[in-house]
């Protein structure tokens, strides 16, 4: 039926009703998963598409995600002979980094077809972190993997439920093959949970409204996203934009890389072209051509529309082109277990291209990297293992007209949450000595960078090990318009002698000890506009407010401020002459 031949009311109540079948399977998904990085820290999404995998709404914990849904169903699609052998009540599960929407393996897919009147009308879709897929390490993410092998089980794209019915010999090699079989095996079956929701919603909708109604509203839907994502495109500034930058490491000593981008925008279409970038590396910093597409998603959405719900009419004016077996598409069996470090770098460096055309939307470089930690041991009290999986907020650039975001989630994450103090202590053999903003006076500019963090962590037992991949730790948050370099990623170890040891960026299985405390600093984002730009008042509030000392106050903002009651005492001539 064609959209026109419906009417428009129902037209919209269909399309929201789709939207919210999104949300709903993604607060049954948080609701019902066992580990803390699902259920706290949000890292998952879950979605419906409609039978050719075409994405019609995703409730989204992080960004990373945006857009993975459709290319597992469609993969899914394709194994089963276009559909033909799925049968109702069949699941599929995939963790594929080279195709199928695929991330890295901790990161687990499941797709259900839906049927109504003997046909798939639309799949229902997730991806979840599992807290343990195996692997060599705890976590299962390391950065110092140098196979696909060493990272965990691979699930490549096969039934998890025929007909309804589990496949339990392979629930029985997930529970033999994983540290944390309870949060592993909890959170699928919250995934199934989250699907079967979609299912029973989209079945409702149909025998409500009829088949050939909802079709027309999908068709209505996608339609729409494309007409508002054309409208603003028309309004870009057409031009071709490049940028360069590197990626600092690939955890096994060997770096940096260089990468780059050309964006192209016309009034009918937004293409990225990476071709050019560094091959494939030997360490795990490599991303799939999926995750690549999903992270420049995310600053595609932050120019054209970041308030539109995402479906993929949305994106069919985007082209993103990279070489295969680069480090930007790489191919099997190339490591990707921290894939974040290469992935948010490409959506980094469209923004780095375009920031000068769109200051009002696109702020000076943030922090960028998920700076993710794992951190296993005995629990002081139990005596269990414990694990923490968690990634760290940092600092966000300055913009024109705003000062940065301090203490947020890198672009990547998206809106996911912190692990609460008080459930670290709780759950995890540490205690947490620090949790407070990093004010390191980087970043400086008329508007300034928004600070990183600091997060301390004693180990309240022996022979704990914490691995830290702290990615942006020698290439700092870029400047704009006259602002400062930001700050780098790193960590230290303070040790229970007294010692300090550090600062790394990068680091497999740190050992600790009982009273050690590893402090994990996240950068500050990078400033915007000359700092003499920066009225005199507001930088003596700065020191007052411990963003940057006296000294730097003076010296890099030509402000002079008393030391004791913070009033502002006058400027220096250099800060006077410029504005002059």
């Amino acid at each position: 039926m064609r959209v026109n031949k419906v009417d428009p009311f129902s037209l919209e109540i269909v399309k929201d009703s789709l939207i919210a079948i999104g949300d709903e399977m993604f607060y049954t998904l948080g609701r019902t998963s066992m580990s803390p990085i699902i259920y706290e820290v949000l890292d998952y999404a879950c979605g419906l598409t409609d039978a050719q995998g075409q994405l019609l709404t995703q409730g989204n914990g992080v960004a990373g995600f945006i857009g993975n849904l459709s290319f597992m169903v469609r993969d899914t699609v394709k194994k089963f002979a276009e559909g033909k052998n799925l049968s109702p009540g069949d699941i599929i599960i995939i963790n594929d980094p080279y195709s199928g929407g695929g991330s890295h393996l901790s990161d687990v897919g499941l797709v259900m077809p839906i049927y109504y009147e003997g046909e798939i009308v639309a799949f229902s879709a997730n991806k979840a972190h599992w807290t343990e897929v195996g692997g060599k390490d705890p976590g299962s993410f390391t950065n110092d993997s140098t196979d696909i092998f060493q990272e965990g089980l691979q699930f490549p794209c096969v039934k998890l439920f025929d007909k309804g019915v589990v496949n339990q010999a392979l629930v029985d090699i997930i529970q033999a093959n994983v540290r944390f079989p309870d949060l592993s095996l909890g959170d699928m079956w919250a995934q199934v949970a989250a699907l079967r929701t979609g299912e029973r919603r989209f079945q409702e909708l149909c025998e409500k409204h009829g088949k050939d109604v909802v079709t027309a509203s999908i068709e209505n839907l996608l339609d729409h996203g494309e007409q508002l994502a054309r409208k603003e495109l028309v309004s870009l500034q057409n031009g071709v934009y490049e940028a360069v930058d590197y990626i600092d490491s690939d955890g096994m000593g060997n770096g940096p890389f260089r990468i780059q981008v050309k964006v192209t925008i016309t009034d009918d279409q937004f293409i990225c072209d990476f071709r050019g970038s560094h091959p494939q590396v030997l360490g795990p910093v490599n991303c799939s051509y999926t995750t690549l597409v999903s992270d420049v998603r995310t600053i595609y959405l932050a120019i054209t529309n970041p308030s539109h719900d995402i479906n993929d009419g949305v994106f069919r004016p985007l082209e993103i082109i990279a070489d295969p077996g680069t480090i930007f598409s790489a191919e099997r069996p190339a490591p990707v277990s921290v894939y974040w470090e290469s992935g948010s770098a490409g959506g980094d460096l469209v923004w780095k291209a375009l920031a000068p055309i769109l200051p009002k939307r696109l702020t000076a470089g943030h922090f960028l990297s998920v700076c993710a930690v794992t951190l296993s041991g005995k629990h002081h009290v139990t005596d269990e293992p414990f694990l923490i999986v968690e990634p760290s907020v940092g600092g966000w650039g300055a913009g024109e007209g705003q000062d940065g975001v301090r203490g947020q989630f890198c672009i990547g994450d998206g809106e996911t949450y912190n692990m609460p103090v008080e459930i670290a202590e709780a759950r995890y053999g540490v205690m947490v000595d620090e949790y407070s903003l990093r004010c390191d006076g980087a970043g400086a500019g008329e508007f300034i960078g928004g600070s990183g963090v600091v997060r301390s962590y004693r180990a309240m037992t022996d022979q704990q090990a914490v691995t830290v991949t702290f990615g942006r730790n020698k290439f700092l948050p870029w400047g704009f318009n006259g602002g400062d370099s930001g700050s780098p990623n790193e960590f230290y170890v303070e040790k229970a002698n007294g010692e300090i040891d550090g600062p790394f960026g990068i680091y497999a299985r740190y050992p600790l000890n009982k009273g050690d405390v590893v402090k994990l600093v996240t950068g500050t984002g990078g400033g915007y506009g000359h700092p003499f730009n920066r009225p005199a008042e507001q930088v003596a509030q700065d020191a007052k407010n411990g963003y940057v000392t006296v000294e730097q106050a003076e010296q890099k903002y030509g402000v002079l401020v008393d030391s004791v009651t913070y009033e502002l005492r006058g400027e220096t001539s250099e800060r006077a002459q410029f504005r002059q």
